[in-house]
């Protein structure tokens, strides 16, 4: 395997070349948060469709693939329906904000007093985002070096965390970029068509096969109601998600460059699909589903194709997990950390808040690396992270997008009361159950209206401030800090 070493090596060389490139752009808030919000069509759509499809959409499709056939594309067919909707119903509008994160926005929208509660509950959704894809890597290595987990997760999550801290977001977006031409390559040029003529062709596959793996519902009409909740819906309000929006050079690059990458998403969760039946054929008995793509690779690709694949799930790893870590490391500086010491504006000198961001961003990753090795269940990490987000912050940002009526007051009562019956029925029914982000969300929904009705409306100057920013009349980076509370 000394070829697909050599690949691996060179590709993993190369993260680490472009995260000190990155580092010579970034020398302010603006280029290091969002890389200057100046992509065109082409990188921005690469580099989107890059975040949301990572370890999960990768070796987790797959074995979806492997486990129910073609129906198991319908996880990451969600994702990319969550991005269509996001680009052509509310991107535009987002980049026309000109915020950092999904906190500011609820702070221009409700008055300013929103940001601290809804960002402690969007750093826990990002923290444990980029866990999930740091677990991913010890999968990668084991095939590669038959290494021990833990020191393939440090391995792989100190490369991310490395690049990410160079250059921030211009350092992610060019490997993102590389990453996605990798994915492009290894799994939908190379694995796919391989692993179809391995099985013999898609007629040898129904023959060996049940007729149900063949049955696009065949996963069952509530597992895909579960996943459009969680996934479509999630797509729409994420951090990590809408700091790719920001990164837009306009806003029809956001909707256009968007749609793009959705519906590359929607290629991308069939390929995997049909890449994990083909390995039901070619190996019927394994023993975890998720071994599936591992197993494809590493028994049927000749020498130097199957670094190249291999660098490809390398590729969609870390491409969700660098992205997860900025988003954590901004929230956490910019909504919890910033507010909790009363500075909330934009300080005087750039430099300064790249260095603060850059700490964080080392600081985060650490964390993300030690939660990483000390969880085993990638499922249930993802799970928690996508309830949370879903049960406690889905209601209040659509909302206040939506509905004029919404005040600061039913929000924060929103994010509280979903995000403790999120956790509470957690407890109560199991981490995996449907019920957690089920009733979570209506009763975040039944507490947004009911208090916003009881309440005063919001200040007709915030309502005002907040329709120039939507129309993007008011474009300076000063004016992206949250408005003042109204008297």
């Amino acid at each position: 395997m000394a070829v697909d070493y050599a690949v691996i090596v060179v590709y993993l060389a190369g993260m680490l070349a472009m995260g000190w490139w990155g580092m010579r752009r970034a020398r302010s808030k603006s280029e290091f948060l969002v890389a200057g919000r100046r992509l065109g069509p082409a990188m921005y759509s690469g580099t989107m469709a890059a975040i949301v499809l990572g370890g999960a959409s990768t070796i987790g499709g797959v074995g979806l693939g492997y486990q129910y056939g073609l129906s198991g594309a319908w996880m990451v067919f969600t994702i990319g329906l969550g991005l269509l909707a996001l680009s052509v119903f509310f991107s535009a509008r987002i980049a026309r904000l000109k915020v950092y994160t999904v906190s500011e926005m609820l702070d221009l929208r409700y008055g300013g007093r929103a940001g601290v509660i809804s960002g402690v509950v969007m750093w826990a959704y990002t923290l444990m985002l980029a866990v999930t894809s740091t677990i991913a890597y010890a999968t990668i290595f084991d095939v590669l070096l038959d290494m021990d987990r833990t020191v393939a997760i440090v391995l792989g999550g100190t490369i991310v965390v490395a690049y990410s801290t160079l250059g921030g977001m211009w350092s992610i977006t060019l490997t993102d970029m590389v990453q996605f031409v990798v994915k492009t390559i290894g799994v939908l040029l190379l694995l796919l068509p391989i692993a179809v003529v391995k099985a013999g062709g898609f007629a040898e596959m129904r023959a060996k096969l049940p007729t149900e793996y063949f049955d696009p519902l065949g996963i069952g009409g509530e597992t895909i109601f579960t996943y459009v909740l969680i996934y479509t819906f999630g797509m729409l309000i994420g951090q990590d998600i809408w700091q790719r929006v920001f990164t837009a050079r306009s806003d029809r690059t956001a909707k256009w460059g968007g749609t793009v990458a959705g519906t590359y998403c929607l290629v991308y969760a069939l390929a995997g699909a049909v890449i994990g039946t083909a390995a039901k054929v070619l190996y019927p008995d394994l023993a975890a589903a998720d071994d599936a793509f591992a197993t494809i690779v590493k028994d049927e690709l000749p020498v130097g194709v199957r670094g190249l694949v291999l660098a490809a799930a390398l590729a969609a790893v870390m491409s969700t997990s660098s992205g997860a870590l900025i988003a954590c490391a901004t929230v956490a500086n910019n909504d919890i950390w910033a507010r909790l010491r009363g500075s909330t504006r934009a300080r005087a000198d750039d430099h300064d808040e790249v260095r603060g961001n850059r700490v964080f961003i080392l600081l985060m990753g650490i964390a993300v690396i030690v939660t990483a090795v000390a969880l085993n269940n990638v499922v249930e990490a993802l799970t928690v992270a996508y309830n949370l987000l879903v049960g406690g912050l889905l209601v209040p940002i659509l909302g206040g997008l939506l509905w004029k009526r919404g005040t600061v007051q039913g929000a924060l009562a929103s994010v509280v009361t979903g995000s403790l019956a999120v956790i509470s029925l957690m407890a109560a029914y199991g981490i995996l159950a449907d019920e957690p982000v089920y009733y979570g969300l209506l009763t975040s929904l039944a507490a947004y209206v009911v208090v916003s009705l009881a309440t005063r409306p919001t200040d007709a100057a915030v309502l005002e401030v907040w329709r120039e920013r939507l129309a993007g009349r008011e474009a300076s980076e000063t004016a992206s800090s949250p408005v003042p509370a109204p008297r």
